[in-house]
């Protein structure tokens, strides 16, 4: 894969993940509906427009259990965690436990940093923490670990994809696994509430930003170490703040021009050999 292809990929799908944090966001925070039914109804429609996809191209539909389950266990986590987190507090234990799985596993498998990239994956951690230090509060216990699970199994699911030879086949399995999981589990949960409104902000969350998104992060894996994968993903909460100043008249501050500099300024530094 060429750098340019490489990038621009990378670029589609850190634009999906912020698109697919505000849907879930707006989801849960101003619409009734229930956690478990968010993420019932994500992985169900993006199970659906993967495999019409995936149809409509006559490919075949690949994926695996393992991976299924880690999407699973990704966006089941993510969903309930933010029930007891703030969105700062929740984006940082996430980010941390996505980066300390993949940076690991990038370790453990012979990948190595230079002192210039090990400055530059610093520095984008520290602009991620400034950046986030308005809004971050004490995390409760139990919001804690699921957010840091949902880091875990995410950095799972990505690790595991950067083989695919068929990106998007390969996604669509592991949302067509993971959807009736999700539903078999629908009933033990007895606050069940599907407002018309929430209903679709996770019809788009899952369809596009979620499904699509990953079939994108998948081919663009092809591309990156997993060190280099785990640290351009701390763009996501830049862009999502760049998105609240442009969309959301929300005010741009010295202190978010100067931690945007720095986590993409790192993330430059770790790339700049991958």
């Amino acid at each position: 894969m060429t750098n340019g292809r490489a990038f621009a990929l990378t670029a589609l799908a850190m634009l999906a993940f912020a698109g697919n944090s505000i849907l879930c966001r707006l989801a849960l925070k101003t619409t009734p509906i229930d956690a478990a039914s968010l993420t019932s109804i994500r992985l169900v429609a993006g199970a659906m427009a993967l495999w019409a996809i995936v149809r409509l191209r006559g490919s075949a539909i690949g994926g695996g259990w393992c991976s299924a389950l880690s999407l699973l266990a990704y966006a089941g986590m993510f969903s309930f965690a933010y029930l007891h987190l703030s969105a700062a507090t929740g984006a940082l234990l996430l980010f941390a436990a996505v980066q300390a799985t993949m940076v690991g596993a990038g370790l453990r498998r012979g990948e190595r940093m230079n002192p210039t990239q090990w400055l530059g994956f610093i520095v984008a951690m520290a602009g991620l923490v400034v950046l986030l230090l308005p809004g971050l509060s004490a995390p409760s216990p139990l919001g804690a670990v699921l957010m840091a699970g949902a880091g875990v199994a995410w950095g799972v699911y990505s690790l595991r994809g950067r083989g695919a030879a068929d990106p998007l086949g390969e996604t669509a399995g592991n949302f067509i696994r993971s959807a009736p999981l999700t539903l078999l589990v629908l009933p033990f949960f007895p606050l069940v509430r599907l407002p018309v409104d929430g209903v679709i902000y996770a019809v788009l969350s899952g369809a596009l930003t979620s499904g699509c998104g990953y079939a994108i992060w998948y081919a663009a894996l092809r591309g990156l170490s997993a060190t280099g994968a785990a640290t351009v993903q701390l763009s996501v909460p830049v862009i999502v703040a760049a998105a609240g100043v442009l969309l959301l008249g929300e005010p741009l501050s010295p202190r978010m021009l100067f931690a945007a500099a720095a986590i993409l300024g790192g993330i430059a530094l770790v790339l700049r050999k991958h």
